[in-house]
């Protein structure tokens, strides 16, 4: 986990254990999400009648943390089972699909699939989901699309104390932790040790969310 090249809170690069876990294939799109609003009576995000961000299999946009949580809440009881957002240690995992020496999860060069730079007729709206090559555990959209919230608050200085086993976060701050590229960023891809984070009421059209088990 993390990368001694990279930038500063990706130091130092460490060995890390996880417990077996599960996580979605695609970030949640706008027609599962649209479905929980629909069963829940949620309040929808900012932007959800934009009509950039309709398409039902867009990813779900403009997502608070709390939102995330909510909706993994509301998933649990649909199934009976326990959903939750990833860690951070959880997200790396699943984005180098079992490489571990690599910048990003199909190798350690940009992609030659996509166009990474932003602009051109999709530069005011993100793709729809899968639209990416799969990684080798065949997950999707684990380095561009949009950043995904994860489970951890955010501490910059975090890897200096993490655990060895199921490191969980930061104990507090003011940010939670994210993964995952940008559709707004000018290179619209990140790599996998790459972290992000912002305060968890924020509601941005380049941020959305995948769950896990």
């Amino acid at each position: 986990m993390g990368d001694n090249g990279g930038r500063p809170n990706e130091a130092p690069a460490h060995d890390v254990w996880l417990d077996e876990f599960r996580i979605a294939v695609t970030p949640v799109a706008r027609g599962d999400y649209a479905r929980f609003l629909q069963a829940s009576g949620h309040r929808p995000p900012r932007f959800w009648e934009d009509p950039r961000f309709a398409d039902p299999q867009q990813p779900a946009v403009a997502v608070s943390w709390f939102d995330a949580v909510t909706y993994c809440d509301w998933l649990s009881t649909q199934l009976h089972a326990a959903f939750r957002l990833p860690t951070e240690a959880e997200r790396e995992k699943a984005a180098r699909g079992g490489r571990v020496q690599q910048n990003f999860p199909w190798g350690d060069e940009l992609p030659t699939w996509m166009d990474v730079h932003y602009g051109g007729d999709d530069a005011e709206r993100p793709d729809l989901v899968a639209q990416d090559q799969a990684n080798d555990f065949g997950l999707h959209n684990m380095a561009d699309l949009v950043h995904e919230w994860c489970a951890d608050w955010y501490d910059p200085h975090y890897y200096n104390e993490s655990p060895a086993a199921n490191p969980p976060g930061a104990e507090a701050g003011p940010r939670r932790a994210s993964r995952g590229g940008s559709w707004r960023h000018a290179i619209k891809v990140t790599r996998c040790a790459h972290r992000s984070a912002i305060l968890p009421d924020r509601q941005l059209t380049d941020y959305g969310f995948r769950v896990a088990s």
